[in-house]
Parts: structure tokens; sequence; C-alpha cells
């Protein structure tokens, strides 16, 4: 077995790599940012200037694939990052600014991982598409990414030059970072790369002209899902969660931090909310029932509805073909699309921007 590829090899090999604008090496232009290493896996973010863009992406496909061949190095990911001065004075994120051709932008979120929340966030986006909605979903969870295995997409997002094509499927525009790595691949990114990632993939992807963007948002409240709140346009979000009341004390957490970003919580979904067996049709409440809709009580919050845990919805997942498209007129989609209406219904109301921080 080859030894692991070292912080030198890399850079060595990546000083090989010629930008052709400057005629000198990615290294010497110090365009190389975030390099981690860990047992053969590399990860490393190219830093272009902001008029280059994604024109820059045969640059990172040639940097990408001449640290792929160093021996030892099992995989590789790099990404694009537009490079700013810094600020002449402390600043934080930048303000939230629209995203062209598209009307509005939902988060659906969840406390904590397991709960159903990409399940449900693909499902909710094809109901907004059957109720003839435009509708695009970017897979915003930087270390897990869902929609590949979801939606069944094995190949790359293509460039016209200047920005990223989402990829259409089941008529939904589509992002993910999933589409660029292999699905065993690990992202071993630090907070401002997953930032530049996020902030990427809603600014330099095509996504206009679009009803509504649904944002498929890595569990927790940690630096993502302020990334986005804080310079995403958002409309509002939807948060997911089971009955049981360990899900439910993280789903409270995700309404908090939401409220406290002034993000309007679109209304909470019960996922899982009863089990009916397919032998004898009998209901079982295996994580309880109704937390979901006490704690919309409790927090002044619109309850959305309930998902049955049904083996068809995870077997349609898997199979890369999501209930409301692979059975757009059976009970498990009905659920999704009664979901999927009062969001609409939601969406008609005054859209509020996302909160500007500055320090002074």
């Amino acid at each position: 077995m080859a030894t692991p590829a070292t912080r030198d090899d890399v850079l060595h090999a990546l000083d090989q790599v010629i930008d052709p604008v400057s005629g000198r090496s990615v290294v010497q232009q110090n365009m190389i940012a975030g390099l981690t290493l860990r047992n053969g896996h590399v990860g490393f973010a190219l830093e272009v200037p902001p008029q280059q863009g994604p024109a820059a992406e045969p640059l990172r496909a040639a940097s990408e694939a001449a640290v792929a061949r160093l021996p030892g190095v099992l995989s590789v990911s790099a990404v694009l990052t537009a490079h700013r001065p810094a600020p002449a004075r402390p600043q934080v994120s930048s303000p939230s600014t629209a995203i062209a051709g598209v009307r509005n932008i939902i988060a659906v979120a969840s406390g904590k991982g397991g709960v159903g929340k990409s399940t449900v966030a693909v499902n909710l986006a094809l109901g907004l598409a059957h109720l003839g909605l435009k509708v695009g979903l970017l897979d915003a969870d930087i270390y897990g990414p869902s929609l590949p295995r979801l939606l069944g997409i094995r190949h790359r997002p293509e460039s016209d030059g200047r920005k990223i094509k989402p990829i259409e499927k089941f008529g939904l525009k589509t992002m993910s970072i999933g589409f660029l790595v292999r699905e065993d691949e690990a992202m071993i990114w630090r907070g401002p790369m997953v930032q530049s990632a996020l902030t990427q993939m809603l600014n330099d992807v095509l996504w206009g002209p679009l009803d509504v963007l649904v944002l498929d948002m890595p569990p927790g409240t940690g630096d993502a899902q302020l990334t986005i709140a804080q310079r995403a346009p958002l409309k509002g979000a939807v948060i997911v969660s089971t009955p049981q009341d360990i899900a439910l004390i993280d789903a409270k957490k995700g309404i908090a931090m939401f409220k406290k970003t002034a993000v309007p919580i679109l209304g909470l979904i019960e996922n899982m909310s009863v089990f009916i067996c397919p032998d004898c049709g009998h209901a079982h409440h295996i994580f309880g029932h109704g937390g979901a809709r006490e704690t919309a009580e409790k927090m002044e919050v619109p309850f959305l509805g309930e998902i049955a845990l049904v083996p068809l919805i995870r077997e349609s997942s898997d199979n890369g073909e999501p209930v409301m498209a692979a059975k757009p007129d059976g009970p498990e989609a009905l659920s999704f699309l009664a979901v999927a209406e009062k969001v609409a219904l939601a969406l008609q109301g005054e859209t509020h921007p996302a909160p500007q921080i500055i320090f002074e």
C-alpha cells in the first residue's frame, strides 16, 4: 500500500498547474486555501478573482487531477471560491442579496440528524412542483449530501463558462456538493470552506426562473445554518422532527435559532408519525404520537402535518425515485402534497429580508 501523500507532495503537484490567465502556477499565486490531508483524502479551495468565477472550472479540474495522480492519494475534493480583498474595517458576513430569478427561498431544517429531513425536503419540493410552481432544490448539507442518492443523479453539472447549470430531475432544478464528489468521499473541510461552498452554490448557479428554491439544510444550528440564514433572503423555514421527545428538544432549538435570525417559521412537520403494518394494517406509534403538534402549539408556530413511517417512502428514496415521483396519487404522496399546499399558501405572505449583522 502506497504511503499517504504529504502536504509538500500536494503543493509540489499543484505547483505544476499553470493558470493560463497569468502564466503562473496556482501555488505561486497563493490560490490554494484550506488544504487538508487525512489518511489519503485531500481537500482544498482554489481562490480565484471574482471576475474569473466559474470560468476557472478547468483550472479547478486540472488542480484536482494533478493531486489525484499522486501515489497514496485516495480522493481529492477541490472547490472554487472567489477571493476578495479584506475590508478596511471589521465587518461580519455580507448582507443577504436576492438570487436572480428566484422569487422565494425556504429552508427545510431539523435540530438533529436521522429524522428524515432530506426525504421530506425532496418530496416537499416535488409537491410544490406538482402544484404548478417552478421549483429548485439545493442540498446545503456539505458533510452529508443526500440528493444524489434520493434523486438517482450520478453525473456532474455543466457550466456555461460563468455559472453552473443545475441538474434537472423530475421537474426540479437541483444542485449538491454530492454531484461533484464520490458518494463514499468524506468532505474534510473547516467552516470557512463550507461557507464558501454554500455561498457559491447559492449565487453561482443558474437557478432562475423559479417560484421557490428549497434548501435542504444540514442538521443542527452551526456555521452552515447561520451562513444561510444571514446571506440568503429566506422567506421562511420548515422544521422537521419525529414525535420522539429527544428529537423535539432539538427541533425547539432549531425554531429558536431561526427566530433569533429573524427568519419566519412556516411550520413544523411530524415525520415518522405512525407506522402502518403492511401485513395487518394496524397503526403503531413507535416514536410516540402528537409531540410535534403539541410543540408547535406551545411555540406558537403552524403545524403542517404528519408523515407516516411507510416502507414505500424509504424504498422509493433508496431507489432514486421519491414517492412523490414514483406514486404521485398514492396516500404517501398525498400526505406530502397536503404539506406542500400549506407551504405554498404561506409563501403568499410578505417576504422578510435576512438580518444584517455589523460590528462597529
